[in-house]
């Protein structure tokens, strides 16, 4: 991560997509919005219009594996509208496994006394930002690794 900039984080759903965003720095991820998906080429363009909107260059998108760490049938949804996304965006896409994200996003919620219906309008983003600030602090591992 050579550029200063924000890096988007996506949990992408069948019914909505989390979106998370990272600080200018890259790293602090932060939960920014929800957008809802009906299918087809207009959840693509929404993606698009926030990535746009962002000025972001990476985005990190949530790949949900299987519990043996393989991609499933939903694993490979969810890089098909990743592809588009980078094909319409220009964005360089990575992915990130997203096993227990939910899970740890309603975690965190629920001990942060978050009421159920609010729980329910944000988890896809604190979904989106935890599996972005994974991907963050892997890659800041790395770099005090390779030095």
């Amino acid at each position: 991560m050579t550029n200063i900039g924000r890096i988007m984080g996506l949990d992408i759903g069948e019914a909505r997509t989390g979106v998370a965003l990272s600080d200018p720095l890259q790293v602090l991820a932060s939960p920014h919005s929800t957008i809802p998906m009906h299918g087809g080429k207009n959840d693509i363009a929404a993606i698009c219009r926030a990535i746009e909107e962002h000025d972001t260059r990476i985005v990190v998108v949530g790949l949900p594996l299987n519990q043996h760490g393989e991609p499933g049938p939903q694993a490979e949804k969810v890089k098909r509208v990743a592809e588009a996304v980078a094909k319409a965006s220009g964005a360089t896409v990575e992915y990130q496994d997203e096993r227990f994200s939910s899970a740890e996003a309603e975690r965190h919620l629920r001990a942060t006394n978050v009421k159920s219906k609010k729980r329910r309008q944000v988890i896809d983003q604190v979904a989106a930002a935890h599996i972005l600030q994974t991907w963050l602090d892997r890659k800041a591992s790395e770099r005090r690794q390779h030095g």
